[in-house]
């Protein structure tokens, strides 16, 4: 299986996941303002079987989320327009319906460990993004929900 995108074509990195009729689908939200990352992680996602909503900034995302159905994680980036990621999660995290949702932090932040800890956030990967680190995610997240 392959990914392709305007800038080649990338191998699949994880086995298939089909989900058999009537099991739970897992879905990602993926938060990213920059339209080339967005489409290339959604597909990278997309074809390894997951769910992948899109949000451009943390207040679209808010309204995805309050408008259902939950994902079972969401991939964050930090610095975006309108509401960037520390305002998305604060506004999560004071929504007891949103709260428990895991989030992973995706950022070029060279303090984004720290900054993954002051948001009380699941994981966070460095941007550019290692697809294996970023396949591995959902296995380890979507469960805890």
């Amino acid at each position: 299986m392959q990914v392709g995108s305007r800038r080649g074509v990338v191998p699949s990195l994880a086995p298939e996941r089909h989900a058999p009729h009537g099991a739970h689908v897992h879905r990602i939200l993926l938060v990213e303002d920059s339209s080339d990352l967005r489409e290339a992680m959604g597909a990278v996602l997309t074809t390894e079987g997951y769910e992948v909503d899109i949000a451009r900034d943390g207040d679209e995302a808010l309204s995805r989320l309050r408008a259902g159905p939950r994902p079972c994680m969401i991939l964050l980036d930090l610095f975006m327009p309108v509401m960037d990621g520390r305002q998305f999660r604060a506004e999560q995290r004071s929504d007891p319906a949103l709260a428990r949702i895991p989030v992973i932090v995706v950022s070029a932040d060279d303090k984004l460990a720290e900054a993954a800890r002051t948001l009380g956030v699941a994981h966070w990967l460095t941007k550019p993004v290692d697809l294996n680190a970023l396949l591995a995610l959902p296995a380890r997240c979507c469960d805890a929900v």
